[in-house]
């Protein structure tokens, strides 16, 4: 069993470690922020489409360690956790499944092609991040297939200093773990960042580190991330952009796919990213911009355990892309056009030996040489090598009703392409299907937007269609001993969904004032309409939230912060849960030190599989940040 002492050697040790972030200060003008779409540059306060942003003011304030947790803050999406600590999470929007939503990495598309259980398998730390962007509503129009119910750009920060960061934390729940005799439930993580900026170039090093005991038996989690940013920017008409990146992540995967026969499962998964892009301002009025990437990925998979080769299976897969975009700006509009190539290989014991390719073009057209109305309009022509040809038109109009009033409209197609898992796995509990029609979606949306210096808020209404959705079904029934039922996807007609959602994020933000606040509040509804066949189990149809209220609060006097984080899910085919989470730091010179409490009110909770999420969970760590 573990030794009490050792837990609290770790959160003493926390305490004696310097590690990073200056007082926190509103700094992003929220409206300034040029949202990442590849070729038209459009600031939030001129968008059309629903959007949210989470700051690097917010990710200092919440009470979060990985993307994951941080993205539950977010309205309209929907993280649906298998562990802690970032260890394997699949992300939705506004009730689609998690492979309809499309994840980028400063406007590159990451995506995997395999499964998109390991679209958050991502080798960035928080302490490299500037913001995250979501674009809810479909996608396709701008970053291409895979898109259907919106996207997840990751902007890493742009380096602006000579600065070495530090972050360490651990936690515990204080209990023991539930099915063996561990000992105490804990966890612990260490974040670096080291920044170097010269006249013409910036280095961004960064290494991240956690790792879990795990609640229950055969949950521990073990994962490590390093990522490099550098720039090289020799004029203001050129810059040069390189990312590099790598992650081992694994973890005991006991009720993650297949429960409750899995509870022998482990997953060991390895990502390698990298991407070079650049700039050229080539004339005043036209620009372009290349960009290379490569995502290759390893998935080992041992279904009855680490001990035996039995249900063994190894996924080796690689991306390559390559686009170029650009922008030709006039009197009258600003013109974005465009080519992307994307080749997606897999070698694996369980799915085989398969490739496919995928080429899209699209051209897109802004204006605002109406009064107080933009128009922003255009189409995305896709040719996937397996799934034919397939066009994405839309349209985003916004017309400015006052100085910060706005009434907006948007409408658009998409579609997303069956993974290699989803057409080829042949597994024991779960069987591809090699016969399946990709999916294709329509949405229309309304809304509101006020927007000012301290206030953002929207409310909107939306509607979406999508033909041969596909769902993992299989029969319920039972069967003789050992005997297993496989899961199995297959097109199962149209999924239509109607959504409701609104938004106010209200900032004091006086740099004077001794005391100042900010708070979030959001709501969401949504009523699905899809029909399940008698005695049919389905994965996927019906496990979409219904009802989602976030609400945060922080209080910021002197030095001391207080941050409440709060969320209550029902989904359709779950019980409700509400979630409360709070953060209490202080400041001191360039040393931050902060407590964080998450779920306070110990609430038992499924969000994916038959994974149950821990209860409370008490957590101490410190920043620190050097400038030299």
């Amino acid at each position: 069993m573990l030794n009490k002492n050792i837990t609290l050697t770790n959160l003493a040790l926390v305490l004696s470690i310097g590690a990073a972030t200056a007082q926190i200060k509103d700094t992003t003008a929220l409206g300034e922020v040029i949202i990442n779409q590849n070729r038209l540059q459009i600031p939030f306060s001129k968008q059309s489409k629903n959007i949210q942003i989470l700051t690097q003011e917010d990710i200092q304030r919440l009470p979060n360690r990985s993307i994951n947790e941080l993205l539950s803050n977010i309205p309209g999406v929907d993280i649906r956790q298998r562990g802690p600590f970032g260890s394997q999470a699949d992300i939705s929007i506004d009730g689609g499944s998690f492979e309809q939503t499309a994840i980028l990495l400063n406007g590159v598309k990451i995506t995997d092609p395999q499964s998109a259980h390991h679209n958050m398998n991502l080798p960035v730390p928080l302490e490299a991040i500037e913001r995250i962007e979501i674009i809810r509503g479909p996608a396709s129009r701008i970053f291409g297939i895979n898109a259907l119910t919106g996207a997840i750009n990751i902007v890493t920060k742009k380096i602006e200093s000579n600065q070495i960061s530090a972050q360490v934390y651990s936690g515990s729940s204080f209990k023991d773990n539930e099915q063996t005799s561990a000992g105490k439930y804990y966890g612990k993580g260490v974040q670096l960042g080291s920044q170097f900026l010269t006249k013409q170039t910036s280095h961004g090093l960064y290494f991240g580190h956690e790792d879990s005991n795990g609640q229950r038996y055969n949950t521990a989690s073990n994962n490590n991330k390093l990522y490099y940013d550098g720039t090289y920017q020799p004029n203001t008409a050129n810059m040069i952009k390189a990312n590099v990146g790598y992650i081992n992540n694994q973890f005991g995967a006991n009720g993650y796919y297949a429960a409750p026969s899995d509870k022998e499962a482990y997953e060991q998964v390895k990502t390698a990213f990298a991407s070079l892009q650049s700039k050229h301002q080539l004339t005043q009025a036209f620009s372009i911009s290349p960009r290379l990437s490569n995502r290759y990925n390893e998935d080992e998979y041992w279904y009855l355990g680490r001990e035996t080769t039995k249900g063994r299976s190894k996924h080796y897969s690689n991306v390559f892309g390559a686009e170029i975009n650009a922008t030709l700006e006039q009197s009258y509009g600003t013109f974005g056009l465009g080519l992307e190539s994307r080749f997606e290989r897999i070698n694996s014991t369980s799915i085989g030996d398969h490739n496919r390719e995928n080429y899209g073009g699209y051209l897109e057209f802004k204006t605002e040489a109406i009064k107080k109305l933009m128009i922003n309009s255009g189409a995305y022509i896709n040719y996937n090598s397996k799934f034919g040809w397939q066009v994405f038109p839309g349209l985003d109009l916004g017309y400015d009703i006052t100085e910060h009033w706005k009434i907006v409209v948007n409408a658009g197609s998409s579609q997303r392409i069956p993974s290699f898992t989803d057409l080829y796995t042949n597994q024991t509990a779960n069987v591809g299907n090699p016969t399946l029609s990709s999916e294709n979606a329509y949405q229309i949306e309304g809304g509101i937007k006020y927007l000012s210096n301290r206030i953002i808020a929207q409310a909107g209404y939306f509607h979406r269609r999508i033909s041969d959705f596909i769902d993992w079904q299989k029969e319920d029934a039972t069967t003789g001993s050992g005997t297993v039922i496989p899961w199995k996807p297959i097109n199962i007609g149209k999924n239509k969904i109607d959504g409701f959602n609104a938004s106010f994020r209200y900032n004091i933000n006086d740099p004077s004032a001794t005391t100042r606040y900010f708070t979030t509040l959001s709501y969401n509804y949504l009523n699905p309409s899809i029909t399940l066949a008698d005695g049919i189990l389905s994965k996927y149809a019906i496990e979409s939230l219904r009802h989602q209220v976030i609400a945060n609060f922080t209080i910021n006097h002197k030095n001391w912060m207080l941050t409440s984080a709060n969320r209550f899910n029902e989904r359709i085919s779950y019980k409700s849960y509400f979630i409360a989470d709070v953060r209490g730091s202080y400041q001191l010179h360039d040393l931050n030190i902060f407590v964080d409490v998450q779920n306070i009110f110990d609430k038992s909770y499924i969000e994916a599989a038959a994974v149950p999420m821990p209860g409370r969970w008490f957590s101490i760590g410190a920043k620190y940040k050097l400038n030299y």
